[in-house]
This record gives structure tokens, C-alpha cells and sequence, in this order.
């Protein structure tokens, strides 16, 4: 498939999805910085320093266009690592959004430029700009590596990872699972209930 292809594909399953068909989940506290950012693309993930985010400059240079950038800080996340200034410039160089275990800040900005943020919070003081790190070697974001190329999905259930040497496997299983899901939906609509068609043992529950 093309890129394009791909990343439609992605979102069109969701992450939900994607998480029980072999994606690694993201910790649940990186989440969507506005209402209605989505995002599916190859990652370029991106070290910095805790307090610090000269690493996210150079990213936004030296990424791949159409790639997006999936942040680990250090540990810090009271800090305001990304806002409107780096959100243009990474606009101008065409990258498809950030992944950042991290706070962000200019929240209407990122939204009004579409600009899909999913960060662990929004946070006021910012950032030095002087200290190591790195821009495309491997990382871990609470216990999930993600290396570069590996397709990164974002929506409202929260922030998946599907490893670029699974993708295959990851669309099939995907996509059988949502196709079982289709035929459930038809049987609930039809009366039966989730206790029938998922083998559920009701005994222990008191009912009145």
C-alpha cells in the first residue's frame, strides 16, 4: 500500500482496534490536546533532556516530511514543550503531527492550524534549549519502544504503535477483529444479547 493508503487505513480501524490486534498502547496519559485530532503516520522519535526540548528543534529540521514526531522527555512533564512557534515550523516542513510525553501549550493555536498534538497535559512554563539528546534513534514511552518508521495512530481513545516489521499482521488481525464486530452489532440489534454471544458466565453476579 502507499502511505496514504496505510495511514487511512490506520484510522479508519482506530486505536482501540489496533491495541487488541497486536499495537503497542501508549500509557493512557497521552491523550488528544484538542478535540478531534487524528493522526496515522511513520514516527520520528525524537530524546530530550528533562526541562528541555533542543532536540524538538532539530527534529522539526531534520524529520521526514509526512513523519510525525513521538517525544520522550526525560521524565518531565511540567514543562510546556511545544506550542504555536515549533507547530508552524513543523507545518512548513510538512510533518504530520507530535506524540509527546510531555505538556504542550498554544492549545486554540494548535488547533486552529489542525495540527494534531496528543501530549500528557497543558502547561505554562517552558523549555531550556541547550541540553543533549536525540533525534531518530529508538525510544520507550512507558514501557513501548518506537522506533523510527514504526506507524504511529492517534484519536480519541488515546495513542497506538504499530512496529513498521508488523504492519502486515497488525492490518489483518485489525481488520478481522472489526469484522466480528460488524456481525456482534447485527446480532445485538437482532435481540440476542452479549451474554450469549460472548460465552458469559452470569452466575456470579446477584440480580434482583
Amino acid at each position: 500500500m502507499q502511505p496514504s493508503e496505510t495511514a487511512a487505513a490506520l484510522q479508519g480501524l482506530g486505536t482501540a482496534t489496533l491495541g487488541e490486534s497486536g499495537a503497542a498502547a501508549l500509557p493512557p496519559r497521552i491523550r488528544a490536546a484538542w478535540v478531534g485530532a487524528r493522526l496515522a503516520a511513520p514516527a520520528y522519535p525524537v530524546r530530550c533532556a528533562a526541562n528541555d526540548n533542543l532536540a524538538l528543534h532539530v527534529a522539526v529540521a531534520r524529520a521526514p516530511r509526512g513523519s510525525c514526531l513521538v517525544a520522550e522527555m526525560g521524565g518531565e512533564r511540567e514543562r510546556g514543550f511545544w506550542g504555536e512557534v515549533l507547530c508552524v515550523a513543523a507545518q512548513a516542513r510538512g510533518l504530520a503531527g507530535l506524540v509527546i510525553d510531555g505538556g504542550v501549550r498554544d492549545v486554540a493555536a494548535l488547533h486552529a492550524h489542525r495540527f494534531p498534538v496528543f501530549a500528557t497535559g497543558l502547561v505554562l512554563r517552558g523549555a531550556s534549549k541547550e541540553l543533549p539528546g536525540s533525534a531518530g534513534h529508538p525510544i520507550w514511552i512507558g514501557g513501548a519502544p518506537v522506533c523510527a518508521g514504526d506507524w504511529i495512530v492517534g484519536d480519541a481513545d488515546g495513542v497506538a504503535c504499530v512496529p513498521v516489521g508488523r504492519l502486515g499482521e497488525v492490518l489483518a488481525s485489525a481488520r478481522g477483529r472489526a469484522a466480528r464486530e460488524q456481525k456482534i452489532f447485527a446480532e445485538l440489534r437482532a435481540g440476542r444479547t452479549t451474554l450469549e454471544l460472548l460465552g458469559l458466565d452470569a452466575s456470579p453476579i446477584e440480580v434482583a
